[in-house]
């Protein structure tokens, strides 16, 4: 099985955009505020979205299961208050649950938090619950900087963030470290804020010692990590003057890298650097990169070519492509079991 462990619904019908434009003019006229009863979308439209996209993606390119979750850059914690972040979190995750249910061969869930910059991430707890006991998730996005491009919020060592973690170790449910879209001019959302933000994630967990109190507790980086195995022995020697373990023993027990990078050299980079054991196969296709690659005449996004031309043995691909998926998200085994016992 071939397991893209990192997918966003980019297609979504507009009536969810409208509903968002609804939410945020209420901020400064309530009556304008919209009821989760008033999305007016249908299954069809559902479809729709899903079939001419990333459907017919998995299709060509020949992967089986995405892991689901609402568009990365709509996330949009900056905008609005409690409220605002926990209505607009439901809308956008009950949304993912409609996808899954309509097509549960191909994609499993992954949950969208009520962030909000300043607040204490112990407001996330119940829509992290539902989504996992109810709705059947298997995790969830954690956002670094929901100021979204300021960094106001202390580092994710911090035991401000504590309570969502207590929480991810009790559900059994890990997370994606993804941050949402930039309000700094300085920093363009998914070429830079991103990159910027995976890469200051890895940093921020060797200054710390997360794993110490949270030994189980399991983080994916995505975009291949940003810009940590490019600069491999830059960490090692910052961890080393800090005192820290080897990275391996340190840190690579709990956080994982995906392949969301859209080049052959960067692959080859990645699977160089990090062990295999570290690395989950993932595209994020109809992303932030869409386009065809004028050298190779493929997608970008395309990873999974990248991967089949890497040298690697059966028991290897099967690692990168299904094995650390089950590892990582431990819940994944038996909602895939379920889904497709339903599909039948």
């Amino acid at each position: 099985m071939i397991i893209d462990c990192h997918g966003h619904y980019t297609t979504h019908p507009q009536e969810l955009t409208i509903f968002r434009d609804r939410q945020l003019a209420a901020l400064t006229d309530p009556t304008r505020r919209p009821s989760e009863k008033d999305l007016g979308i249908s299954d069809d439209q559902i479809r729709q979205s899903l079939e001419g996209a990333q459907l017919k993606q998995q299709r060509e390119r020949g992967t089986d299961v995405t892991i689901f979750s609402p568009r990365a850059a709509g996330m949009a914690h900056h905008f609005g208050d409690e409220q605002t972040s926990e209505q607009w979190a439901r809308v956008c995750n009950n949304l993912i649950h409609r996808c899954v249910s309509l097509y549960p061969e191909n994609f499993i869930g992954v949950c969208q938090l009520p962030q909000v910059p300043g607040v204490s991430p112990k407001n996330c707890i119940p829509e992290l619950e539902r989504c996992v006991n109810e709705l059947g998730f298997v995790g969830c996005n954690l956002n670094p900087d929901p100021s979204g491009g300021w960094w106001r919020d202390p580092p994710l060592t911090d035991r401000y963030w504590y309570p969502i973690y207590e929480k991810m170790v009790e559900l059994d449910v890990p997370a994606m470290i993804h941050v949402s879209s930039s309000c700094n001019p300085n920093f363009h959302a998914t070429g830079a804020h991103y990159i910027n933000a995976d890469t200051t994630a890895f940093m921020q967990l060797i200054t710390g010692n997360l794993f110490k109190d949270f030994p189980t507790l399991k983080f994916i980086i995505p975009h291949g990590g940003g810009a940590v195995p490019y600069h491999w022995g830059r960490y090692r020697g910052l961890a080393q003057d800090l005192k820290r373990p080897l990275l391996t023993e340190y840190l690579l027990k709990n956080v994982f890298f995906d392949t969301c990078v859209y080049h052959q050299p960067g692959i080859d980079l990645l699977t160089k650097v990090i062990p295999l054991e570290n690395i989950l196969f993932a595209s994020e296709m109809v992303g932030a990169v869409k386009g065809i690659d004028p050298e190779t005449g493929h997608n970008f996004d395309d990873t999974k070519r990248y991967i089949d031309h890497l040298k690697l043995d059966d028991a290897q691909r099967k690692l990168l492509f299904e094995g650390n998926a089950l590892k990582v998200y431990p819940r994944l085994g038996a909602a895939l079991k379920r889904q497709r016992k339903s599909a039948a």
